[in-house]
């Protein structure tokens, strides 16, 4: 049975997001000194395993969705996610890593999996590629997702991030700023829109940090 922590409508998630310009690709004779400067931020974000953000978060398997508030922190595999619902004071926590996840908060209690998407996916009916995503929202290919198509902006920077099914496009800060809390990292996007056929996973980032560790 789905979690109804997010009943709130997806619509106030997105309040805050006015319509985008078209965005255009870079041409390909121009992508390759965006490709090395891609490879050059992903080698310096590898360097920085720990890090944690606070955003907000809307999801959907093409029926059911929802939304609500998110923090992430993440050191190296291991990943601790915690949604809330301010609205209906209703929350869960996914913690784990590579080798298994345990999912808090439910009606029915606790579940432990192998998985963390798994037991996203038997506990919501809802498709959100944990692991994968915990690269994805920093605009770095996943490690362990296969083969990556990366296309690129007029800006250079990463628009769209094709991989393991899924088409993630990119959202950056404007030229001169950062989000809150960025720091010495490489720039870091400020939004994702993830979808995969019917599933799609929209993350706005409010605050990026480096975790303590």
């Amino acid at each position: 049975m789905a979690i109804r922590l997010f009943a709130i409508a997806a619509a106030l998630l997105l309040a805050g997001c006015v319509a985008q310009p078209v965005r255009q690709a870079l041409p390909p004779a121009e992508s390759a000194a965006a490709e090395v400067l891609q490879l050059a931020r992903e080698q310096a974000l590898r360097q920085q395993p720990a890090w944690s953000l606070e955003g907000r978060i809307a999801v959907s398997n093409g029926r059911n969705g929802g939304s609500g508030r998110i923090d992430w922190l993440q050191d190296d595999r291991r990943f601790d996610v915690s949604l809330s619902a301010p609205v209906t004071r209703q929350s869960w926590r996914l913690v784990g890593n590579a080798g298994g996840a345990r999912l808090e908060g439910l009606d029915g209690g606790t579940r432990d999996g192998p998985d963390a998407t798994a037991l996203l996916r038997d506990a919501t009916g809802w498709e959100i590629p944990v692991t994968a995503l915990a690269d994805w929202v920093r605009g770095v290919r996943a490690q362990d997702a296969g083969t990556a198509l990366a296309t690129y902006g007029l800006d250079g920077r990463l628009l769209r991030l094709e991989q393991g099914g899924w088409s993630i496009d990119y959202h950056w800060p404007a030229p001169g700023t950062a989000v809150t809390g960025a720091g010495s990292s490489p720039t870091l996007p400020t939004r994702l829109d993830a979808r995969r056929g019917d599933a799609s996973v929209r993350l706005i980032v409010d605050r990026w940090a480096a975790a303590i560790r």
